[in-house]
């Protein structure tokens, strides 16, 4: 990967779901130490702030069990007009924030992607497929919505239309553990690559990269990484409110990492569903930060050691 003008946007968006605490995650990030870490290994740092959603309007949804949807639909507004004009100056970090975020996120990032005429993909690094659409959540909350409007799934009406959905084919998701009987008739339907702990258990988590990444490459595509906290095993991540034991450890993580950084195809960067609240002394934030460190370079005899005394 050639030096980068990373573009770090904090995007504070708490209103995916019910259990506060996202709001502090770019702040979060930016005490642990980001954008330093990222101008160590040679790359250059912009901070541009936080986004600020405007006019949140007056959605409804049939589905009254809809937490928050204008408040969401106004944030996916602000969010992709940030992202688009940040990933054509260099390479976006956006610092979340549940996951919601990734509507405006990627949004954007396909904007961008359609002016460029290279399709677009997306690695959804998770514990869970976020498939549902406002009409099938029996939960209400839109953070596990995203890849069903990103996919172009109906029932998204309140939000801005996609620029251009992103092919199924196109969408690789890894660490999933937790999915429920919706999402996988979903799937069972679909061509999204879908790497369960299970499938990574028997075979490792480089195989089903490798052949993602390769499919990209082939295509001269651009990649949009996106990076739940929940994928991460939660006993080296506690800080996020949807915990799924049995995720990615501390080596797997760094090594799609690794991997992504040697392909030299990741054009952006979700940081997702950090909530400061439930961390123990940073340890969460840091660790994503060396994730982040490791996307843009750092090997593993790079890595210090972190001391939470």
């Amino acid at each position: 990967m050639d030096r980068r003008n990373c573009i770090l946007v904090g995007v504070p968006v708490d209103s995916g779901k019910k259990r506060k605490g996202c709001l502090m995650g770019p702040d979060a990030y930016r005490t642990a130490r980001l954008a330093e870490t990222v101008a160590e290994l040679g790359h250059t740092a912009d901070d541009w702030g936080n986004v600020t959603p405007q006019d949140e309007g007056d959605h409804g949804c049939a589905n009254e069990l809809v937490h928050s949807l204008s408040e969401t639909v106004a944030w996916a507004k602000a969010v992709s007009g940030v992202a688009k004009r940040a990933a054509a100056k260099g390479f976006p970090i956006f610092l979340g924030g549940d996951h919601a975020l990734s509507m405006g996120t990627v949004h954007g990032i396909a904007a961008h992607a359609l002016e460029q005429d290279r399709p677009l993909f997306i690695l959804w690094l998770d514990a869970h497929t976020d498939l549902h659409t406002p009409m099938t959540t029996d939960s209400g909350n839109l953070h596990g919505t995203p890849m069903g409007y990103i996919s172009g799934l109906n029932g998204f009406d309140a939000f801005p239309p996609m620029p251009k959905a992103v092919p199924e084919e196109n969408i690789c998701m890894i660490g999933l553990r937790s999915v429920d009987a919706v999402e996988k008739e979903t799937l069972r339907d679909s061509a999204i690559s879908a790497i369960d702990m299970r499938m990574i258990d028997d075979h490792g988590i480089a195989k089903p990269l490798s052949v993602f990444l390769e499919k990209v490459a082939a295509a001269n595509g651009l990649l949009h990484v996106s990076l739940d906290v929940d994928f991460l095993d939660p006993t080296i991540a506690p800080a996020v409110g949807t915990t799924v034991p049995g995720g990615a450890t501390f080596r797997e993580a760094h090594h799609v990492m690794e991997m992504v950084y040697e392909s030299n195809l990741a054009a952006s960067l979700d940081l997702a569903e950090l909530n400061p609240f439930l961390d123990e002394r940073g340890r969460t934030a840091s660790l994503m930060v060396d994730l982040t460190a490791s996307l843009l370079g750092r090997r593993v005899f790079d890595r210090h050691t972190p001391d939470f005394s």
